[in-house]
């Protein structure tokens, strides 16, 4: 059954509340993540995310999609126990000191085996889970919410953007090395999906699209990452491709899609941090 609302069941434990109150970078045993927020999402199952505490003045919220299998493992403290490398995962603290509020999305309670989100990325009842999120994190902060995926993150954000509408739709699109190059015939026939697995033209909110020049994950080719703003349907867009960085000396592969390589713009975080914020704040990357 697909679900036709955003209201959810929200379930807090005491340290969560504590957690509100706290900051939540370098974060220790004695100093949570953020506050741990349960969803009641599609099927009866649930889905956590990690909220941060609001930095003063703060102006924007993020739902953060990490790529991979997208299974994050929060803990009580709101601290993620996997993909703790991941490109967002890392730049959490750089959105902080930019006045954003970040809400890190794990994957659903029924999606946290070895493949994680696998082919549910495409899938509507992920879409609508993923606005319960969007429409949570509204009604908490009063803020414009964005969402930002990174590498199979962002076939699941794109998944989103084009299905959702109202109070459970962002406001504006970020996408981070996005998968655009799936492969057919495989053991898994969901390592066939890309962003263009879903329809891009419905998509009409600001869109921006950072890629490396060096990145040799043999999912994310850079050169393909304009081909997305030329699908969506926005009157604000644009499409970077960043360059420096330690760079990549071992091939295009698999191994290359690592969070800390330039596939995650490893030693570059400030940089992209600080071009993502200028294009949501309405300039340009």
């Amino acid at each position: 059954m697909k679900r036709s609302g955003t209201a959810a069941n929200l379930v807090f434990s005491a340290f969560a509340t504590l957690a509100s109150l706290l900051p939540v970078h370098r974060a220790t045993a004695a100093e949570p993540c953020g506050t741990l927020v349960t969803l009641a999402t599609h099927d009866g199952t649930t889905t956590r995310y990690s909220l941060s505490a609001a930095p003063q003045g703060a102006t924007v919220a993020l739902v953060l999609l990490p790529g991979g299998g997208g299974h994050l493992d929060l803990d009580a403290a709101g601290c993620p126990q996997k993909l703790v490398g991941n490109s967002l995962v890392r730049k959490q603290p750089l959105f902080h000191k930019n006045g954003f509020v970040t809400a890190l999305l794990g994957a659903p309670s029924d999606y946290q085996e070895q493949d994680g989100l696998a082919g549910f990325r495409i899938d509507s009842d992920h879409a609508a889970d993923i606005g319960e999120a969007i429409a949570d994190l509204r009604k908490r902060t009063r803020l414009p919410v964005w969402l930002v995926g990174t590498s199979r993150g962002a076939i699941s954000a794109v998944n989103a953007a084009s299905r959702l509408t109202g109070t459970a739709a962002p406001d504006g699109l970020v996408l981070t090395s996005p998968v655009t190059s799936g492969f057919e015939g495989g053991r898994k026939a969901w390592v066939e999906q890309t962003v263009f697995s879903v329809d891009l033209e419905t998509i009409k909110m600001p869109v921006l699209v950072v890629a490396h020049k060096a990145d040799k994950c043999i999912r994310t080719p850079p050169q393909l990452s304009a081909r997305i703003i030329e699908k969506t349907d926005s009157n604000r867009e644009q499409a970077v491709r960043v360059a420096g960085g330690p760079g990549w000396d071992g091939g295009e592969s698999v191994r290359a899609c690592r969070g800390k390589s330039p596939h995650g713009f490893i030693d570059q975080e400030t940089e992209v941090t600080a071009g993502i914020v200028r294009f949501i704040r309405g300039g340009r990357y």
